[in-house]
């Protein structure tokens, strides 16, 4: 048997208006080579200039992870060759970084928790991007020099499933703290894996391999079972060290394999100094006092939901894991309804439908309009079943609750005198039915039931019906 390790790096770009040590935009979509100067082009002569405000968010990422926030920090060049990163070196931090030793909690489905160390988060400049088209390479340096916050974890995870459910609690505060759009599609929010595995009740750490550039939790999921897999057959083999052996490895979603890249370098290899060119960071108390109020967290949001409305803890979490849908959650309480209710509403019957491409984010139904519908349902006009009527129709055309109830003539029956002609006229069509219930035959009170919602074609209120046939049959 062996216990599997997973440690990794995630690579968060920073949504600063411009780099990190020049003021060149970081607009994504630019045509190439377009966004770039002396200073991310590595010419000679050029000095870089820290963005200020890259510190603020690191401040920011520090205090929501309860982080040690080192108020002097050091910038380290990192050398080493690609063809997409001009000056031979990065700019990163590696003695001191900006953020120490802090903590990242994740839930699982069964109520229980586990806290996933992390081990630091320091600021970096981004290389550019590679492009590859046949036998030729292309080179676009537009993203050379964007600033990113590397977050590095301990290796504390033990399967494919917490090393998703960290990734996706990560990726949910950055969006919540605003410090990132993290979008995993043009790569602001990216990931590296490192696997191992070593035999149950063992404590040493064997032979790692990094799965690279990682922005799918879907493939991530993948290449880490793949990887266990991996490692798992080459030690049952008695091929482990000669198999395993440390390296970064890209993971193929088409095959759904993890295949060899590169050797694996050490932190000597890379030939770390400090950057001549950069002062060291100092963080004022000032800076640290402003920049660690930060906004309501998912973990503080999930609390606030279950104790204010009455959500169940697993409601609150899946509400709280997307930032738009907490947000939209708190706007449809506003309108005064049951919090149960408006998370079935949300979390169930919007999404489902939802077409493909359509989300929380570019809803056709506002939570103002989910949330009067809700009220609708509560406030008897309408039933259950007649709401879900009334979403269909909302999905796809822009209009009010009530004008839609309306046109599709579904308020519901509400008073006593017409609901009682319908049950008179079902209960003296139904004698020996009615004689059958009263002799002790209590199961067909629900025919009676669905008879008069029948006859009143579903308008008539639920409840006011069983309320009224226990009235007449009593």
């Amino acid at each position: 048997m062996f216990e599997v390790i997973i440690g990794l790096e995630v690579h968060v770009q920073l949504n600063t208006k411009s780099k990190l040590f020049c003021s060149c935009a970081t607009s994504f979509g630019e045509k190439p080579n377009t966004n770039v100067c002396p200073t991310c082009l590595g010419l000679p002569g050029a000095l870089p200039v820290l963005n200020k405000e890259a510190v603020h968010k690191a401040i920011m990422l520090g205090t929501a992870l309860k982080s040690q926030i080192n108020q002097k920090s050091i910038f380290n060049r990192k050398n080493y060759f690609y063809p997409d990163l001009p000056n031979g070196y990065q700019i990163s931090q590696f003695e001191v970084p900006v953020v120490g030793l802090g903590e990242l909690v994740i839930d699982f489905e069964d109520g229980t928790s586990k806290t996933i160390g992390v081990t630091r988060a320091h600021l970096e400049n981004d290389a550019g991007k590679n492009i590859h088209a046949g036998s030729v390479s292309h080179v676009d340096l537009n993203r050379a020099g964007t600033p990113l916050l590397e977050i590095v974890s301990e290796p504390d995870m033990r399967n494919a499933e917490e090393a998703i459910l960290y990734l996706k609690k990560l990726h949910s505060i950055v969006r919540y703290l605003g410090i990132s759009d993290a979008n995993m599609q043009e790569g602001s929010f990216r990931c590296d894996v490192n696997v191992s595995i070593r035999p149950k009740g063992d404590d040493k750490l064997y032979t790692r391999c990094e799965i690279k550039n990682m922005n799918s939790f879907k493939f991530i999921e993948k290449a880490i079972k793949y990887e266990v897999n991996r490692h798992i057959e080459a030690w049952e083999d008695g091929i482990h060290d000669t198999e395993i052996v440390q390296e970064t490895r890209l993971f193929d979603p088409d095959s759904g394999e993890t295949r060899s890249m590169r050797g694996k370098e050490d932190a000597a290899d890379y030939r770390y100094f400090p950057d001549p060119d950069l002062l060291p960071l100092i963080i004022t108390d000032e800076m640290m006092e402003k920049y660690s109020k930060i906004p309501e967290l998912p973990d503080e949001k999930k609390e606030r939901f279950v104790k204010e409305f009455g959500l169940k803890e697993y409601d609150a979490s899946v509400i709280t894991a997307s930032l738009e849908m907490a947000h939209y959650f708190d706007e449809m309480m506003k309108e005064g309804i049951s919090g149960k209710n408006a998370a079935t509403w949300l979390t169930v019957e919007l999404p489902g439908r939802f077409k493909e491409g359509v989300s929380i984010e570019n809803s056709p139904v506002e939570a103002k309009t989910l949330a009067t519908l809700v009220k609708r349902i509560e406030d008897g006009t309408i039933s259950g079943k007649a709401a879900k009527e009334v979403l269909d129709y909302l999905v796809e055309n822009d209009v009010e609750v009530d004008a839609v109830i309306e046109k599709l003539g579904l308020k519901q029956v509400s008073d006593d005198g017409a609901i009682l002609e319908i049950i008179d006229g079902i209960l003296a069509a139904n004698e020996d039915k009615v004689a059958e219930y009263k002799s002790g035959k209590e199961k067909l009170f629900g025919f009676f039931v669905g008879q008069t919602m029948k006859a009143s074609k579903g308008s008539a209120n639920p409840a006011k019906v069983n309320e009224l046939l226990k009235q007449r049959l009593s």
